[in-house]
């Protein structure tokens, strides 16, 4: 990878009157990957992908892509591209029209917007729908029109903020999928935001998890989900049991925790809840001084020893399966 590709955020921060939305962030995204940033509301994430797209002014810090320092760029001067949340497609345009704006505005001759539009349409498999207009098509092919317009000017980094919220359960898994593919065809940078868990898990190379204008945790998401550094990212990121000792704090996974008899160093509990969710049974548990824990099973294991709502039992876990958690 040559570093003159990468992006490059140098304490950046931004500030809106008193209120610090994204605080010394210190971040590098390699060239050719996929980084999906995650976090709850209002902790920085989108603010941070409107300053590198230059929708924001940065406060504070410098941005810096393929060399060059573009932090007091203008959007288009940038060698960005932002495919925004709700689309933003002209409802008078035809989707050919939609994906040819951006040419339309640097002065590009009709024909050749219109063919540049027309490769990137047959690349997302909308080319057959180009004359429709944005209301004939579904969400998801309305997706795929912005995410056209936003390769139309050939970024060298795209960035999209929470693209597949408003899209239902299933087509959203789709439409992640082609996402990915498709920046493993491009081979350019995707820095995506999202409050999504299992979104960020399955795109990402780089899982980068804020909170409070900060970055708490940037590793791969094998890495995130198994070693999270600290107890904010173990509870946001879910499927695990946070577990304090006199002197230490830990996480064990919902699947490496489980329920049967006592033994050395197991503790007594109390079935609360059983949700039966497809290939697996989650099972929350209480403890002494009530401390919840949650336990998931195969659907194969429970059915074979069920459990029954209030019933007593243990819960144990290996060492090697406890990762410990920064103060």
């Amino acid at each position: 990878m040559s570093v003159s590709r990468y992006l490059e955020l140098v304490k950046t921060t931004k500030r809106y009157g008193e209120t610090t939305a994204v605080d010394a962030v210190n971040l590098t995204v390699p060239e050719s990957k996929y980084v999906c940033i995650l976090g709850p509301s209002g902790c920085g994430k989108s603010s941070l992908l409107r300053m590198v797209a230059g929708h924001e002014v940065t406060s504070e810090g410098d941005i810096i892509l393929a060399g060059s320092n573009i932090t007091n760029l203008p959007p288009a001067k940038r060698g960005t591209a932002m495919m925004f949340q709700n689309y933003a497609l002209f409802p008078h345009l035809s989707v050919r029209d939609n994906v040819a704006f951006p040419l339309k505005m640097r002065g590009i001759a009709k024909i050749q917007r219109h063919n540049e539009a027309d490769r990137l349409l047959e690349r997302v498999q909308l080319l057959p729908l180009a004359a429709r207009k944005p209301d004939q098509l579904s969400g998801g092919q309305q997706q795929r029109v912005a995410l056209a317009r936003a390769m139309v000017t050939n970024p060298q980094i795209l960035l999209l903020d929470e693209p597949l919220s408003a899209l239902d359960p299933f087509l959203r898994i789709k439409i992640r999928a082609e996402l990915k593919q498709l920046q493993r065809d491009l081979g350019i940078a995707f820095l995506h935001v999202t409050h999504s868990q299992d979104e960020a898990l399955a795109l990402s190379d780089l899982v980068v998890v804020m909170n409070e204008g900060r970055i708490e945790q940037a590793s791969t998401a094998h890495d995130v989900f198994n070693k999270p550094a600290n107890e904010f990212v173990a509870r946001f990121i879910g499927g695990h049991n946070v577990i304090e000792t006199d002197s230490a704090k830990f996480a064990v996974r919902t699947d490496r925790v489980s329920l049967g008899k006592k033994s050395a160093g197991a503790l007594p509990v109390n079935i609360r809840q059983i949700e039966f969710l497809g290939t697996r049974v989650s099972i929350t548990v209480i403890g002494e001084s009530d401390l919840e824990f949650s336990v998931e099973v195969p659907d194969r294991s429970f059915f074979n020893r069920p459990f029954e709502i209030g019933a007593s039992t243990f819960l144990s876990w290996k060492p090697e399966d406890a990762h410990p958690l920064a103060a």
